[in-house]
């Protein structure tokens, strides 16, 4: 049977030590109270989860309902041995994401499966803290939203540019946020992967060792076949046999587009919708109006629509920029078709946030549903949202 451990518990890496040498496995439990809840449910800790299972981890990827991953040990272990080749051996790790999330659970994972030095620390990166101590090499693993908070602080940088390799991955990051923490010496590499996988096993678009990525060329759906993958998804048989499609076959959500063996990673296939018969990548629109706007905080969705099939959303925030739907649709107009220029916007406090770092898409499809409707696509409707949860900060 599992053994249940809150994520914020100082047992877990000694549980995970356990779990990792053939003990009882390991469900780390979110350690807000109403996600922990809600994954107990979908857990049911007393159902056996058969032989060579480490842990089992709760994922929603950016929609749906939480899901029970269970990963196999060799998968964690595969995962461990193929970072360190790629990163040069193993060495102290830093955790300042969730232990609940697969990128927390792994760097959890490395540091005791490789033996190096473990530092748990808030997920603010401004914390003096943060600097490395003792030998290294020394690692950290975050993701874009905690980057973006420390953008401006010089000290910040100054501190992350210390570190061998910094991790960066869960959510797409902007080019240009990239390239000001790479111009201040940080050692950025940029992570794909998913709790299906361990985590990461792509590194800047390069495959890790063993790992295979293949994209059908009809809708760009991204598979991976990798030593890294899971087990299934716990008491969810059919779900299991639609993402696990063979041995260490995992059939992503995801689209992309492979160039000379290397992966770039374009959405979500559910990013796109078709409006007045033209399909519309709402991925795409919305690096575009991040790049135009130079900002992070704003993002892009649709919602349905009973004449265009779905309207493109524009979603601002208190704390972003604030340009008028008008100046957006200019910026877009010569590089997106018509069909793809948002018609309507939508003003909430904050982007909500899944405890991992992604934007939580699902709630911003919800929020865009209560815009109200206008009967020509080329006007725009302007609603102010629901305050929906933030993440973590």
């Amino acid at each position: 049977m599992l053994h249940p451990v809150a994520a914020d518990d100082p047992q877990l890496p000694a549980a995970l030590a356990a779990a990792l040498r053939g003990g009882r496995p390991v469900a780390v439990l979110p350690a807000e109270a109403a996600a922990r809840e809600r994954f107990l449910a979908v857990l049911a800790p007393e159902v056996p989860v058969g032989a060579d299972v480490g842990v089992v981890v709760a994922t929603s990827g950016s929609t749906g309902e939480p899901k029970a991953v269970v990963l196999p040990v060799s998968a964690l272990q595969a995962s461990v041995a193929a970072t360190a080749a790629r990163l040069g051996g193993p060495g102290s790790w830093t955790l300042t994401l969730p232990a609940s999330s697969v990128a927390g659970l792994m760097v959890l994972v490395r540091a005791v499966v490789g033996g190096g030095a473990l530092r748990r620390l808030s997920s603010d990166l401004s914390d003096p803290a943060l600097a490395p101590e003792g030998d290294g090499p020394h690692f950290l693993s975050v993701v874009p939203t905690q980057l973006h908070r420390v953008a401006d602080d010089p000290a910040a940088v100054e501190r992350l540019a210390r570190y061998d390799t910094v991790l960066v991955g869960g959510a797409a990051a902007e080019d240009g946020l990239l390239e000001r923490f790479r111009a201040g010496g940080v050692r950025l590499v940029t992570t794909y992967g998913m709790s299906e996988t361990c985590g990461g096993c792509v590194y800047d678009g390069r495959p890790l060792d063993g790992v295979q990525v293949s994209v059908d060329p009809a809708d760009q759906r991204i598979t991976l076949t990798t030593p890294t993958a899971f087990a299934g998804y716990h008491r969810r048989p059919e779900l299991t046999r639609e993402v696990l499609t063979g041995p260490g076959r995992v059939r992503t959500a995801d689209r992309g587009r492979l160039d000379g063996g290397r992966l770039t990673v374009l959405g979500r296939v559910d990013d796109v919708v078709v409006s007045g018969g033209t399909n519309v990548d709402l991925a795409r629109v919305e690096r575009l109006v991040r790049a135009a706007l130079g900002s992070e905080q704003v993002a892009v969705t649709a919602r349905p629509d009973a004449e265009w099939g779905a309207r493109v959303v524009l979603v601002l925030t208190a704390d972003g920029p604030a340009p008028t739907l008008a100046d957006v649709r200019e910026l877009l107009r010569p590089r997106v078709e018509p069909a793809a220029l948002p018609t309507e916007v939508l003003r909430l406090p904050t982007l909500p946030l899944l405890p991992g770092g992604k934007l939580d898409r699902l709630s911003l499809r919800r929020a865009a549903a209560d815009v109200p409707a206008t009967t020509d696509p080329t006007t725009s409707a302007t609603t102010t949202g629901p305050a929906l949860p933030e993440g973590p900060r």
